[in-house]
């Protein structure tokens, strides 16, 4: 059989990069695959290419490694594309995503899924997801893309809508990573766990969270998760950031009867109750970490800078198996062993309470056949209710991408929860205004201030 071609865009995400060429050359089925890595940024490429051939060398495969500045080149006769890049970087687009809307006291903690943040990054990215889909239909039209590229909804609705034909899916670490988390809270032991999720990136819920008990039958844990948060004992804190904390995500458990799998960090912005101008008891009482996101870009580049040198003089690489999704994906769908996974993918009758075409997440089988969504049917109404609300600003989004009408814009921001409940229309259109104006160099040319000039 023949090895599998393996095509990271964004490869110079360095740290993403070895946990998935880690994860990839330790399967028997995938260890001898021909890796190419792809980036604009020559510095971060050639840093990528060192510590990737570190790994091969460490586990003593046959893997190549092969570098490359033009995409389509290293797209050519792929069987699996990863796309890993963040289009404008920490420096400058993030910043201005966290600074410009600070001005008019709209605080953010992540800001790369909704919000004002969210709708700014994904007016930056798609065109460039799309570029990638044009590559690929030219020349691997089969190939699987693996899409860790946030906002996550937005990226994956748009690519379905402009290109049917790629086979696509979504991926991020949000429901395996909280079950590790709940178990670690409730004391139990992860590998007993039984859950199905269900719903939008970042705003899925576990419909059921069970535990197997010795007898082979399995118990609800949701009843423990409430008393451990009433009592106290839960959230336990976080084993890898002091300023993070769950009290969000269990107190929205109390409140709709069902957890979520994205973070209390990242949740907080999605709605309207917990991040309010001149309530910092809000704040406190649900320990909101806010501009996260900035903090952690800082700390990852002065952490990278240390580790790259480092990297650079080793013999081998320390690897250890992460918890994303791409290897087992690969290996299902090369060698034909079933697996299942959480994806997110179009919805094309998956969830019966959501609108057909947005971008749902839920269980996949994954083998020869590829990724095969499960159906799920309706959510509890309440969950729907939420969802909607995210799926409002995720759709006038892509909208404007498909349509290139820069008034969606302005409606996306005026759908989002957390900046409506923050902002009047006066300031949410001056904002949009503001943040066209300062991405304008990252922009597609129909959203730029200039394409308003011209309109007018």
């Amino acid at each position: 059989m023949p090895n599998p071609k393996i095509t990271f865009i964004g490869a110079g995400s360095t740290v993403f990069m070895k946990n998935i060429v880690g994860d990839v050359l330790q399967r028997p089925a995938l260890a001898d695959a021909r890796i190419a890595l792809m980036d604009i940024n020559p510095q971060r490429l050639e840093e990528s290419a060192v510590i990737a051939g570190k790994l091969v060398q460490t586990l003593g495969t046959k893997a190549t490694i092969e570098t490359f500045a033009d995409q389509r080149r290293a797209l050519e006769g792929a069987d699996f594309v990863v796309v890993c890049f963040q289009i404008g970087g920490y420096d400058p687009c993030t910043i201005t995503d966290f600074e410009v809307p600070k001005r008019f006291g709209l605080r953010q903690t992540i800001a790369d899924t909704l919000g004002i943040g969210g709708i700014m990054r994904g007016i930056r990215t798609v065109p460039h997801l799309w570029s990638i889909c044009e590559d690929m239909l030219a020349v691997c039209p089969e190939a699987i893309m693996l899409q860790y590229v946030n906002p996550m909804a937005i990226n994956t609705w748009a690519i379905a809508a402009k290109y049917p034909s790629i086979k696509q899916v979504g991926l991020c670490h949000s429901v395996q990573g909280t079950a590790y988390e709940l178990a670690r809270d409730l004391e139990i032991d992860p590998a007993t766990l039984r859950y199905r999720a269900a719903g939008i990136n970042h705003m899925a819920f576990y419909l059921n969270f069970e535990q197997r008990l010795p007898d082979g039958t399995y118990r609800n844990l949701y009843p423990d998760l409430v008393a451990a948060y009433r009592s106290g004992k839960a959230p336990k804190p976080s084993h890898w950031n002091s300023r993070q904390n769950n009290t969000v995500r269990y107190e929205m458990l109390t409140r709709l009867g069902y957890f979520v799998t994205e973070s209390s960090e990242h949740f907080a912005e999605y709605v309207p109750w917990f991040i309010k101008e001149g309530r910092d008891d809000l704040i406190e009482k649900f320990s909101i970490p806010l501009d996260e996101y900035p903090k952690r870009c800082i700390e990852q580049i002065a952490r990278w800078k240390e580790e790259a040198e480092r990297y650079k003089t080793a013999n081998t690489v320390e690897i250890r198996e992460s918890h994303e999704y791409a290897s087992e994906i690969m290996n299902s769908r090369w060698t034909g062993a079933p697996s299942v996974i959480y994806g997110n993918v179009r919805n094309d009758g998956l969830i019966t309470s959501l609108p057909d075409g947005c971008a749902v997440e839920v269980p996949c089988l994954v083998d020869h056949n590829g990724i095969q969504p499960t159906y799920v049917g309706a959510l509890p109404p309440q969950l729907t209710a939420l969802i909607r609300t995210n799926i409002n600003v995720q759709e006038l989004t892509v909208q404007a991408l498909l349509t290139e009408n820069r008034e969606h814009i302005y409606h996306a921001a005026m759908m989002d929860p957390h900046t409506g409940a923050e902002l009047d229309l006066d300031q949410i259109w001056t904002l949009v205004d503001d943040l066209l104006a300062a991405h304008d160099a990252w922009l597609p040319e129909w959203a730029r201030v200039g394409a308003k000039i011209a309109a007018e």
